[in-house]
Protein backbone atom coordinates (compact mmCIF):
# COMPACT_ATOMS: atom_id res chain seq x y z
CA UNK A 1 0.00 0.00 0.00
CA UNK A 2 1.07 3.23 -0.91
CA UNK A 3 1.02 6.33 1.59
CA UNK A 4 -1.71 7.80 0.70
CA UNK A 5 -3.64 4.92 0.73
CA UNK A 6 -3.64 4.71 4.52
CA UNK A 7 -5.31 8.51 4.66
CA UNK A 8 -4.08 12.14 5.02
CA UNK A 9 -1.74 13.74 7.06
CA UNK A 10 -1.64 15.24 9.83
CA UNK A 11 -2.55 11.58 11.42
CA UNK A 12 -3.30 9.88 15.09
CA UNK A 13 -0.86 7.17 15.00
CA UNK A 14 0.45 4.47 17.78
CA UNK A 15 4.37 5.17 18.47
CA UNK A 16 7.13 2.74 18.91
CA UNK A 17 10.88 3.92 20.79
CA UNK A 18 13.50 1.85 19.22
CA UNK A 19 16.06 2.01 21.63
CA UNK A 20 19.62 1.51 19.34
CA UNK A 21 19.01 2.99 15.90
CA UNK A 22 17.57 5.87 13.52
CA UNK A 23 15.21 4.30 10.91
CA UNK A 24 15.24 6.19 7.54
CA UNK A 25 12.32 5.85 4.84
CA UNK A 26 12.11 2.82 2.01
CA UNK A 27 14.31 1.09 4.14
CA UNK A 28 12.93 -2.40 5.66
CA UNK A 29 13.93 -3.22 8.90
CA UNK A 30 13.68 -6.06 11.41
CA UNK A 31 12.78 -4.67 15.26
CA UNK A 32 12.40 -6.87 18.30
CA UNK A 33 9.79 -5.45 20.74
CA UNK A 34 9.72 -6.59 24.49
CA UNK A 35 8.44 -4.44 26.32
CA UNK A 36 4.87 -4.15 27.00
CA UNK A 37 4.08 -0.53 26.05
CA UNK A 38 5.32 -1.01 22.31
CA UNK A 39 4.20 -4.64 22.23
CA UNK A 40 0.81 -2.72 23.07
CA UNK A 41 1.37 0.12 20.31
CA UNK A 42 2.26 -2.69 17.46
CA UNK A 43 -0.63 -4.87 18.27
CA UNK A 44 -3.13 -1.70 18.09
CA UNK A 45 -1.87 -0.75 14.59
CA UNK A 46 -1.76 -4.11 13.59
CA UNK A 47 -6.00 -4.32 14.70
CA UNK A 48 -6.48 -0.94 13.32
CA UNK A 49 -4.31 -1.74 10.11
CA UNK A 50 -2.75 1.65 10.66
CA UNK A 51 0.38 3.24 10.12
CA UNK A 52 3.37 2.89 12.84
CA UNK A 53 5.56 5.66 13.97
CA UNK A 54 8.99 4.50 15.31
CA UNK A 55 11.36 7.05 16.72
CA UNK A 56 14.96 6.91 18.63
CA UNK A 57 15.64 6.88 22.01
CA UNK A 58 17.49 9.69 23.06
CA UNK A 59 21.19 8.94 24.32
CA UNK A 60 21.22 7.68 27.95
CA UNK A 61 17.38 7.06 28.03
CA UNK A 62 17.80 3.86 25.92
CA UNK A 63 15.39 1.85 27.57
CA UNK A 64 12.36 4.40 28.69
CA UNK A 65 9.34 4.11 27.24
CA UNK A 66 7.94 7.89 27.54
CA UNK A 67 7.73 10.56 25.53
CA UNK A 68 10.31 12.33 27.12
CA UNK A 69 13.05 9.22 26.74
CA UNK A 70 12.69 10.02 22.75
CA UNK A 71 13.20 12.33 19.86
CA UNK A 72 9.96 14.33 18.40
CA UNK A 73 10.57 13.19 14.99
CA UNK A 74 11.03 9.74 13.63
CA UNK A 75 9.28 7.40 10.49
CA UNK A 76 6.09 6.42 10.01
CA UNK A 77 5.47 2.76 7.68
CA UNK A 78 3.99 -0.24 7.70
CA UNK A 79 4.07 -3.58 9.53
CA UNK A 80 4.73 -6.17 6.63
CA UNK A 81 5.12 -9.33 9.14
CA UNK A 82 4.80 -9.94 12.99
CA UNK A 83 6.23 -12.97 14.08
CA UNK A 84 5.71 -14.32 18.03
CA UNK A 85 9.19 -15.74 19.95
CA UNK A 86 9.33 -18.54 22.18
CA UNK A 87 10.83 -16.07 24.14
CA UNK A 88 7.93 -13.79 24.85
CA UNK A 89 9.21 -11.18 22.52
CA UNK A 90 7.87 -10.20 19.07
CA UNK A 91 9.44 -9.55 16.02
CA UNK A 92 8.10 -7.31 13.52
CA UNK A 93 9.40 -6.62 9.71
CA UNK A 94 8.58 -2.53 9.16
CA UNK A 95 8.72 -0.86 6.13
CA UNK A 96 9.45 2.97 6.75
CA UNK A 97 7.59 5.37 4.24
CA UNK A 98 8.20 9.26 5.21
CA UNK A 99 9.95 11.09 7.66
CA UNK A 100 7.83 12.61 10.14
CA UNK A 101 6.96 14.65 13.19
CA UNK A 102 5.57 14.50 16.62
CA UNK A 103 2.54 17.28 16.90
CA UNK A 104 0.70 16.80 20.04
CA UNK A 105 1.21 14.02 22.55
CA UNK A 106 -2.64 11.82 22.81
CA UNK A 107 -1.96 8.88 24.87
CA UNK A 108 0.76 7.35 27.17
CA UNK A 109 -0.33 3.58 27.39
CA UNK A 110 0.15 2.66 24.68
CA UNK A 111 2.39 5.82 23.08
CA UNK A 112 -0.18 7.51 21.07
CA UNK A 113 0.36 11.24 19.10
CA UNK A 114 -0.89 13.59 16.45
CA UNK A 115 1.75 13.00 13.96
CA UNK A 116 2.67 15.23 10.45
CA UNK A 117 5.42 14.48 7.66
CA UNK A 118 8.62 16.27 7.29
CA UNK A 119 8.81 17.89 4.12
CA UNK A 120 12.12 18.81 2.07
CA UNK A 121 12.28 22.35 0.59
CA UNK A 122 12.90 22.95 -3.15
CA UNK A 123 16.66 23.12 -4.42
CA UNK A 124 18.58 24.12 -7.40
CA UNK A 125 19.45 20.83 -9.14
CA UNK A 126 22.42 22.00 -10.92
CA UNK A 127 23.85 23.13 -7.39
CA UNK A 128 22.66 19.34 -5.82
CA UNK A 129 24.10 17.80 -8.56
CA UNK A 130 27.52 19.26 -7.76
CA UNK A 131 27.73 18.71 -4.28
CA UNK A 132 26.44 15.12 -5.36
CA UNK A 133 29.77 14.34 -7.30
CA UNK A 134 31.72 15.67 -4.43
CA UNK A 135 29.93 12.88 -1.85
CA UNK A 136 30.07 10.48 -4.43
CA UNK A 137 34.31 11.01 -4.62
CA UNK A 138 34.19 11.11 -0.61
CA UNK A 139 32.04 7.76 -0.52
CA UNK A 140 34.39 6.30 -2.71
CA UNK A 141 37.39 7.69 -0.95
CA UNK A 142 36.01 5.66 2.51
CA UNK A 143 35.17 2.95 0.78
CA UNK A 144 38.92 2.49 -0.10
CA UNK A 145 39.86 3.04 3.10
CA UNK A 146 37.41 1.23 5.26
CA UNK A 147 34.68 -1.76 4.43
CA UNK A 148 31.78 0.52 5.66
CA UNK A 149 30.47 0.37 2.46
CA UNK A 150 29.51 -2.88 0.72
CA UNK A 151 30.33 -2.59 -3.26
CA UNK A 152 26.73 -3.12 -4.10
CA UNK A 153 25.63 0.08 -1.95
CA UNK A 154 28.43 1.86 -4.34
CA UNK A 155 26.73 0.88 -7.28
CA UNK A 156 22.75 1.54 -5.92
CA UNK A 157 24.12 5.17 -4.72
CA UNK A 158 25.42 5.85 -7.84
CA UNK A 159 22.81 5.05 -10.02
CA UNK A 160 19.81 6.42 -7.32
CA UNK A 161 18.49 9.89 -8.69
CA UNK A 162 16.77 10.66 -5.41
CA UNK A 163 19.48 13.01 -3.61
CA UNK A 164 17.57 12.62 -0.33
CA UNK A 165 17.22 8.38 -0.66
CA UNK A 166 21.17 8.73 -0.80
CA UNK A 167 21.61 10.78 2.08
CA UNK A 168 19.58 8.25 4.32
CA UNK A 169 21.51 5.24 2.50
CA UNK A 170 24.10 6.48 3.48
CA UNK A 171 23.46 7.70 6.84
CA UNK A 172 21.91 4.45 7.78
CA UNK A 173 25.30 2.56 6.12
CA UNK A 174 27.32 4.65 8.46
CA UNK A 175 25.73 3.94 11.72
CA UNK A 176 26.33 7.57 12.94
CA UNK A 177 26.21 8.93 16.41
CA UNK A 178 21.97 9.88 17.74
CA UNK A 179 23.02 13.53 17.61
CA UNK A 180 24.41 13.50 14.20
CA UNK A 181 21.79 11.54 13.15
CA UNK A 182 19.24 13.99 14.55
CA UNK A 183 20.59 17.01 13.15
CA UNK A 184 21.07 15.10 9.55
CA UNK A 185 17.58 13.76 9.68
CA UNK A 186 15.62 17.11 10.81
CA UNK A 187 17.45 19.41 8.49
CA UNK A 188 14.68 20.02 5.50
CA UNK A 189 17.32 22.47 3.69
CA UNK A 190 18.61 19.47 1.21
CA UNK A 191 21.95 21.29 0.76
CA UNK A 192 22.68 21.60 3.83
CA UNK A 193 22.27 17.61 4.66
CA UNK A 194 24.48 16.64 1.56
CA UNK A 195 27.23 19.29 2.97
CA UNK A 196 26.90 17.77 7.05
CA UNK A 197 26.95 14.18 5.57
CA UNK A 198 30.35 15.27 3.48
CA UNK A 199 31.65 16.59 6.62
CA UNK A 200 30.62 13.41 8.63
CA UNK A 201 32.09 11.49 5.90
CA UNK A 202 35.10 13.49 5.72
CA UNK A 203 35.88 12.56 9.48
CA UNK A 204 35.85 9.04 9.52
CA UNK A 205 38.03 9.11 6.17
CA UNK A 206 40.43 11.07 8.38
CA UNK A 207 40.03 8.34 11.45
CA UNK A 208 40.20 5.53 9.08
CA UNK A 209 43.44 6.83 7.70
CA UNK A 210 44.78 7.05 11.53
CA UNK A 211 43.30 3.33 12.20
CA UNK A 212 45.01 2.13 9.31
CA UNK A 213 48.58 4.25 9.95
CA UNK A 214 48.47 2.21 13.17
CA UNK A 215 47.51 -1.13 12.52
CA UNK A 216 50.31 -1.15 9.98
CA UNK A 217 52.87 -0.11 12.82
CA UNK A 218 50.97 -2.92 14.92
CA UNK A 219 52.05 -5.27 12.03
CA UNK A 220 55.32 -4.33 11.63
CA UNK A 221 56.19 -4.37 15.24
CA UNK A 222 54.05 -8.40 15.78
CA UNK A 223 56.40 -8.99 12.42
CA UNK A 224 59.27 -8.08 14.16
CA UNK A 225 58.66 -9.50 17.40
CA UNK A 226 57.76 -12.97 15.57
CA UNK A 227 61.02 -12.50 14.17
CA UNK A 228 63.12 -12.41 17.19
CA UNK A 229 60.86 -15.01 18.62
CA UNK A 230 61.62 -17.37 15.68
CA UNK A 231 65.27 -16.69 15.91
CA UNK A 232 66.22 -17.07 19.60
CA UNK A 233 63.71 -20.43 19.39
CA UNK A 234 66.47 -21.18 16.19
CA UNK A 235 68.84 -20.18 18.26
CA UNK A 236 67.57 -22.30 21.20
CA UNK A 237 67.78 -25.53 19.59
CA UNK A 238 71.44 -25.00 18.50
CA UNK A 239 72.45 -24.30 21.67
CA UNK A 240 70.52 -27.52 22.88
CA UNK A 241 72.00 -29.56 19.70
CA UNK A 242 75.61 -28.04 20.87
CA UNK A 243 75.28 -29.23 24.76
CA UNK A 244 74.89 -25.88 25.85
CA UNK A 245 72.57 -26.04 29.27
CA UNK A 246 69.44 -24.40 29.12
CA UNK A 247 70.50 -22.71 32.45
CA UNK A 248 72.12 -20.10 31.40
CA UNK A 249 69.08 -18.93 29.63
CA UNK A 250 67.58 -18.53 33.39
CA UNK A 251 71.16 -16.82 34.82
CA UNK A 252 70.84 -14.49 31.61
CA UNK A 253 67.11 -13.54 32.40
CA UNK A 254 68.07 -13.39 36.48
CA UNK A 255 70.43 -10.84 35.37
CA UNK A 256 67.85 -8.50 32.96
CA UNK A 257 65.25 -8.82 36.02
CA UNK A 258 68.04 -7.58 38.49
CA UNK A 259 69.34 -4.71 36.72
CA UNK A 260 65.62 -3.64 35.75
CA UNK A 261 64.98 -3.77 39.26
CA UNK A 262 67.73 -1.40 40.39
CA UNK A 263 67.69 1.24 37.20
CA UNK A 264 65.76 3.50 38.96
CA UNK A 265 68.68 3.82 41.59
CA UNK A 266 71.65 3.86 38.86
CA UNK A 267 73.27 6.38 36.32
CA UNK A 268 72.53 6.13 32.77
CA UNK A 269 76.17 5.27 32.40
CA UNK A 270 76.26 2.69 34.85
CA UNK A 271 72.88 1.22 33.77
CA UNK A 272 73.89 0.83 29.68
CA UNK A 273 77.48 -0.89 30.37
CA UNK A 274 76.23 -3.68 32.89
CA UNK A 275 73.17 -4.27 30.47
CA UNK A 276 76.13 -4.15 27.55
CA UNK A 277 77.81 -6.95 29.69
CA UNK A 278 74.72 -9.26 29.80
CA UNK A 279 74.22 -9.22 26.63
CA UNK A 280 77.96 -9.80 25.61
CA UNK A 281 77.49 -12.90 28.15
CA UNK A 282 74.15 -14.25 26.59
CA UNK A 283 75.95 -14.13 22.97
CA UNK A 284 79.32 -16.35 24.60
CA UNK A 285 80.41 -19.56 25.07
CA UNK A 286 79.79 -20.65 28.66
CA UNK A 287 83.12 -22.54 28.83
CA UNK A 288 85.38 -19.76 27.04
CA UNK A 289 87.43 -17.90 29.17
CA UNK A 290 85.90 -14.32 28.81
CA UNK A 291 82.31 -15.72 29.65
CA UNK A 292 83.53 -16.84 33.46
CA UNK A 293 84.76 -13.34 33.70
CA UNK A 294 82.09 -11.03 32.87
CA UNK A 295 79.65 -13.91 34.86
CA UNK A 296 81.96 -12.78 38.07
CA UNK A 297 81.76 -9.10 37.27
CA UNK A 298 78.05 -8.89 37.01
CA UNK A 299 77.44 -11.20 40.23
CA UNK A 300 78.96 -8.44 42.23
CA UNK A 301 77.97 -5.49 40.18
CA UNK A 302 74.53 -6.55 40.69
CA UNK A 303 74.88 -7.51 44.41
CA UNK A 304 75.38 -3.73 45.32
CA UNK A 305 72.32 -2.39 47.04
CA UNK A 306 71.63 0.53 45.23
CA UNK A 307 68.76 2.41 46.02
CA UNK A 308 68.76 0.32 49.59
CA UNK A 309 69.15 3.04 52.46
CA UNK A 310 68.23 2.49 56.15
CA UNK A 311 65.58 4.49 57.78
CA UNK A 312 67.90 6.63 59.78
CA UNK A 313 66.33 7.73 62.95
CA UNK A 314 68.35 10.98 64.06
CA UNK A 315 67.46 11.46 67.95
CA UNK A 316 70.41 13.66 69.65
CA UNK A 317 69.17 11.89 73.10
CA UNK A 318 69.15 8.32 71.63
CA UNK A 319 73.10 9.33 70.64
CA UNK A 320 74.09 10.50 73.73
CA UNK A 321 72.30 7.56 75.82
CA UNK A 322 74.01 5.41 73.65
CA UNK A 323 78.09 6.50 73.81
CA UNK A 324 77.04 6.83 77.60
CA UNK A 325 76.05 3.52 77.75
CA UNK A 326 78.52 1.64 76.16
CA UNK A 327 81.71 3.92 77.41
CA UNK A 328 82.56 5.29 80.39
CA UNK A 329 84.94 8.30 80.63
CA UNK A 330 85.51 9.78 76.61
CA UNK A 331 83.34 12.98 77.78
CA UNK A 332 85.47 15.08 75.41
CA UNK A 333 85.02 12.57 72.45
CA UNK A 334 81.43 12.03 73.53
CA UNK A 335 80.82 15.79 73.53
CA UNK A 336 82.04 16.11 70.41
CA UNK A 337 80.23 13.54 68.56
CA UNK A 338 76.75 14.61 70.05
CA UNK A 339 77.65 18.39 69.06
CA UNK A 340 78.07 17.19 65.79
CA UNK A 341 75.05 14.78 65.22
CA UNK A 342 72.96 17.97 67.23
CA UNK A 343 74.12 20.16 64.59
CA UNK A 344 73.16 17.65 62.02
CA UNK A 345 69.41 17.67 63.39
CA UNK A 346 68.73 21.25 63.72
CA UNK A 347 69.93 21.99 60.46
CA UNK A 348 67.29 18.89 59.05
CA UNK A 349 64.65 20.44 61.10
CA UNK A 350 65.17 23.88 59.83
CA UNK A 351 64.50 22.39 56.33
CA UNK A 352 68.77 22.13 55.28
CA UNK A 353 69.20 18.67 53.25
CA UNK A 354 73.08 17.34 52.35
CA UNK A 355 74.19 17.26 49.79
CA UNK A 356 73.44 13.79 47.60
CA UNK A 357 76.29 11.72 48.59
CA UNK A 358 78.08 13.87 50.43
CA UNK A 359 78.88 11.98 54.07
CA UNK A 360 81.20 13.20 56.85
CA UNK A 361 84.26 11.93 58.30
CA UNK A 362 85.21 12.00 62.11
CA UNK A 363 88.51 10.77 62.91
CA UNK A 364 89.11 9.15 66.34
CA UNK A 365 92.97 9.40 67.38
CA UNK A 366 94.61 7.63 70.45
CA UNK A 367 96.59 4.49 71.57
CA UNK A 368 95.04 1.10 71.06
CA UNK A 369 92.80 -0.11 73.36
CA UNK A 370 90.85 3.18 73.99
CA UNK A 371 87.68 2.57 72.47
CA UNK A 372 87.96 4.59 69.00
CA UNK A 373 86.33 1.60 67.39
CA UNK A 374 83.88 0.78 69.81
CA UNK A 375 82.63 4.87 69.24
CA UNK A 376 81.92 3.94 66.03
CA UNK A 377 79.75 0.96 66.60
CA UNK A 378 77.72 3.10 69.38
CA UNK A 379 77.21 6.00 66.66
CA UNK A 380 75.97 3.27 64.35
CA UNK A 381 73.80 1.02 66.58
CA UNK A 382 71.91 4.97 67.64
CA UNK A 383 71.26 6.23 64.28
CA UNK A 384 70.42 2.34 63.55
CA UNK A 385 72.24 1.73 60.54
CA UNK A 386 74.79 -1.29 59.70
CA UNK A 387 78.82 -1.00 60.35
CA UNK A 388 81.21 -1.78 58.15
CA UNK A 389 84.57 -1.96 59.37
CA UNK A 390 87.38 -1.98 57.04
CA UNK A 391 91.25 -3.39 58.84
CA UNK A 392 93.42 -1.03 56.61
CA UNK A 393 96.64 -2.41 58.91
CA UNK A 394 99.46 -3.69 56.72
CA UNK A 395 97.56 -2.92 54.01
CA UNK A 396 100.26 -2.10 50.64
CA UNK A 397 98.20 -2.79 47.61
CA UNK A 398 96.01 -0.07 46.16
CA UNK A 399 93.84 -2.72 44.10
CA UNK A 400 92.75 -4.24 47.59
CA UNK A 401 90.38 -0.53 47.95
CA UNK A 402 89.89 0.08 44.19
CA UNK A 403 89.32 -3.39 43.01
CA UNK A 404 91.27 -5.86 40.84
CA UNK A 405 90.79 -5.05 36.98
CA UNK A 406 87.98 -7.43 35.88
CA UNK A 407 90.66 -9.13 32.74
CA UNK A 408 92.18 -11.14 35.67
CA UNK A 409 90.57 -14.53 37.11
CA UNK A 410 89.56 -14.47 40.50
CA UNK A 411 89.27 -10.85 40.39
CA UNK A 412 86.84 -9.32 43.36
CA UNK A 413 85.63 -5.52 44.07
CA UNK A 414 87.46 -3.13 46.67
CA UNK A 415 86.75 -3.52 50.31
CA UNK A 416 84.80 -0.59 50.50
CA UNK A 417 82.53 -1.82 47.82
CA UNK A 418 82.50 -5.91 49.59
CA UNK A 419 81.43 -3.57 52.47
CA UNK A 420 78.58 -2.31 51.02
CA UNK A 421 77.48 -5.66 50.08
CA UNK A 422 77.99 -6.70 53.17
CA UNK A 423 75.53 -4.23 54.63
CA UNK A 424 73.26 -4.52 52.60
CA UNK A 425 72.55 -0.93 51.84
CA UNK A 426 73.98 1.98 50.67
CA UNK A 427 74.66 4.59 53.35
CA UNK A 428 76.25 2.04 56.69
CA UNK A 429 78.60 4.11 58.86
CA UNK A 430 82.27 2.88 57.51
CA UNK A 431 84.78 2.32 60.00
CA UNK A 432 88.55 2.55 58.62
CA UNK A 433 90.55 1.17 61.01
CA UNK A 434 94.23 1.46 62.01
CA UNK A 435 94.53 4.14 59.40
CA UNK A 436 97.78 4.81 60.40
CA UNK A 437 99.46 1.95 59.71
CA UNK A 438 98.81 1.74 55.98
CA UNK A 439 102.15 0.63 53.92
CA UNK A 440 103.26 1.68 50.35
CA UNK A 441 105.68 -0.69 48.17
CA UNK A 442 105.76 -1.23 44.56
CA UNK A 443 102.26 -1.98 44.32
CA UNK A 444 101.34 1.75 45.13
CA UNK A 445 99.82 3.61 47.67
CA UNK A 446 96.76 3.26 49.12
CA UNK A 447 96.65 6.92 50.98
CA UNK A 448 96.60 7.98 47.49
CA UNK A 449 93.26 5.77 46.76
CA UNK A 450 91.94 7.11 50.29
CA UNK A 451 91.74 10.49 49.00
Amino acid sequence: MKLSDYGSFPMELPVVIEDDIFLYPFMISPIFISDEKNTRAVLEAIEKNSLLMIVPAKPGHEGGREFEDAYDVGVVGSIMRKVSLPDGRIKILFQGMAKAKIIKELNNNPLEAFVDLIEIKEYNQLKIDAILAILQERVRTLASLSSIFPPDLLKTIEDNVDPNRIVDLIASTMRLKKDQAYKLFIETDLEERLLMLIDYISEEIEASKLQKEIKSKVHSKIEKINKEYFLKEQLKEIQHELGVDTQREEEIEEYFKKLEEKKPYMSEDAYKEIKKQINRLSRMHPDSADANVIQSYLDWVLEIPFGEYSKEELDINEVKKQLDKDHYGLEKPKERIVEYFAVKELLAKRGYKESEGKGVILCFAGPPGVGKTSLANSIATALKRKLVRIALGGLEDVNELRGHRRTYIGAMPGRIVQGLIEAKEMDPVIVLDEIDKISRSYRGDPTAVLL
